[in-house]
């Protein structure tokens, strides 16, 4: 049994490793539902309990960057169509869809508009940046809100998953407007 317990031990680093992704160049622009590297250069990578202790000064502003889907477009007459809810960070703006490598241009000027709102326009601003665990979205955002000139990025790459695990509280968010 000793042994047993011994190789598992040694394993876990291993399996750990395996997970361990090399931050790209560029934007991720596929496979976004996958590991995501352990830090974002530029910006501060937190955990739960340090995103909970943000949250809790009332002084940084959360986005959240799930991707939300569209309505379908051919649904026949009648069909009834439900949003699915988002239960998040209470307080956070979601901005669905400013994730992806690649954003046309209405989408990335939502975004910018989006950070502007929750920043009070100043690229100073602390901002914590979000969506579930494993979901490039957040990295691409965070990513993409330095290059905008934002100087005090969070990337909290546990979101929404780790927050809940930690039962920290929730509530249903609804998209911010625009696009």
């Amino acid at each position: 049994m000793i042994r047993i317990l011994a190789t598992l031990l040694l394993l876990i680093p291993v399996m750990g490793q395996a997970q361990r992704v090399a931050e790209p160049d560029g934007y991720r622009d596929h496979d976004y539902r996958s590991p995501v590297p352990v830090s974002l250069t530029g910006t501060v990578t937190i955990d739960s309990d340090a995103a909970y202790a943000l949250w809790k000064t009332d002084r940084v502003a959360f986005v959240d960057v799930l991707p939300q889907a569209p309505k379908p477009a051919n649904l026949p007459e009648g069909t009834i169509w439900r949003e699915k809810p988002r239960h998040s960070i209470p307080g956070a703006t979601w901005l669905p869809n400013v994730g992806y490598g690649q954003l046309a241009d209405i989408t990335d000027d939502y975004f910018r508009a989006g950070l502007s709102a929750a920043t009070s326009g100043d690229l100073h601003h602390p901002v914590v940046i979000f969506c579930l665990t494993d979901c490039w979205m957040s990295w691409n955002a965070a990513r993409r809100a330095l290059g905008y000139g934002y100087t005090h990025v969070f990337w909290y790459p546990d979101g929404t998953d780790g927050w809940e695990f930690e039962s920290y509280p929730t509530e249903i968010i609804k998209p911010v407007p625009g696009y």
